[in-house]
């Protein structure tokens, strides 16, 4: 193969989007998690914003990666708009708080020590975000890396914002 063509595949390749957007299907599941300060959050308590409910792990390298722009994103639009809540996958609680203190997190952390909350909602890879409108109806399943702060992201959430 001509290293030119070799170098547009690996162009090409690179622009392949690492994450795919799917429609909600199905019921909507119960959310009930405690964060890392002891706080109770339900999905029911949340009507009236927009949320993105982020399923994370410290050890997965694309999670850790589309942090910083998912609190970039929640910064930008506030909490009375743009609820985003990080929920930790089976972790020990002392490892989400150390992992949000090192990279500066203000988000949310959610804890799933059983992975309960992951299996209600179908998450099988990591990291997944499920778009709920404001009137806590899912609406789009994201599964891998996403730029929150993204052009294509921001259709998202603008779209969540209307409905």
């Amino acid at each position: 193969m001509a290293a030119g063509t070799s170098l547009g595949l690996e162009a090409l390749a690179a622009n392949e989007a690492a994450y795919t957007l799917s429609p909600w299907q199905g019921t909507v599941p119960p959310l009930q998690a405690v964060d890392t300060h002891g706080k109770t959050w339900r999905l029911d308590d949340l009507k009236g914003r927009a949320v993105l409910l982020n399923f994370w792990a410290s050890w997965c390298e694309p999670c850790r990666a589309e942090m910083p722009t998912l609190q970039q994103v929640a910064d930008l639009y506030g909490a009375d708009k743009l609820l985003v809540l990080a929920i930790n996958f089976k972790e020990h609680p002392a490892r989400a708080i150390q992992f949000a203190a090192s990279t500066g997190l203000s988000l949310p952390i959610l804890l799933d020590p059983q992975g309960q909350a992951a299996r209600a909602w179908g998450v099988k890879v990591f990291p997944s975000t499920m778009l709920v409108d404001r009137q806590g109806r899912p609406r789009q399943r994201v599964q891998g890396e996403v730029d929150w702060t993204g052009a294509e992201a921001a259709r998202w959430i603008e779209a969540l914002l209307r409905q």
